[in-house]
């Protein structure tokens, strides 16, 4: 069984001080989101810790797991680099640090994306990712606070930052997160509707 103390002594080597600080910071904040939104908080803490293990490691050097592992790429995530992390660290967690917790992976494949029917989990790594205390962007502090008001408004927020970020680049953007923002808007405007 995969410890928080292990998982960070995993870590640990991987990243650079900064990076490591990010994913401490990012552990704490979906600790607290798992908290008020009825998650577990350990399994959050867990994949909080675990969620950018690949992300410091040479692009060449992920390819190359990728290959070892079976991964596949599309089309579009080959093109874009800033994915590899989160597809090979799901790999890695799984293969060689053998975590059997199917949900601690897909937090971990899924965190930089969201996907449609996104888990609580996965929608607590996601967006502890985006407000954890050590990032620092215009409107982080009021995303903060909306975070534990409404989870979805701060994700459906933070994938809005996101993909204007991409358009403004001219760079693809993950069918995932189309779904995941779509289908989150939509049962938002559902909630406005129903009592």
């Amino acid at each position: 069984m995969m410890t928080y103390e292990k998982a960070e002594a995993a870590v640990r080597p991987l990243l650079s001080e900064k990076r490591f600080y990010h994913s401490v910071c990012v552990s704490h904040e979906a600790e607290h989101l798992a908290r008020r939104y009825g998650a577990d908080p350990e399994q959050a803490r867990l994949a909080g810790i675990l969620h950018d293990i690949m992300k410091d490691l040479p692009g060449d050097e992920q390819l190359k797991l990728m290959e070892r592992f079976g991964i596949i790429l599309t089309d579009l995530e080959h093109a874009q680099k800033k994915l590899w992390h989160a597809i090979l660290g799901a790999a890695y967690i799984e293969k060689v640090l053998k975590v059997r917790d199917a949900g601690l992976i897909c937090a971990v494949r899924y965190h930089t994306t969201g996907r449609a029917d996104m888990t609580l989990l996965e929608k607590v790594i996601f967006l502890a990712d985006f407000i954890s205390a050590d990032r620092d962007f215009p409107g982080v502090e009021d995303l903060r606070k909306k975070a534990y008001i409404s989870m979805d408004s701060a994700i459906v927020e933070g994938m809005i930052f996101t993909i204007r970020e991409l358009a403004e680049h001219n760079q693809p953007i993950h069918p995932d997160t189309i779904q995941a923002y779509n289908q989150l808007v939509l049962a938002g405007r559902s909630a406005e509707i129903l009592p």
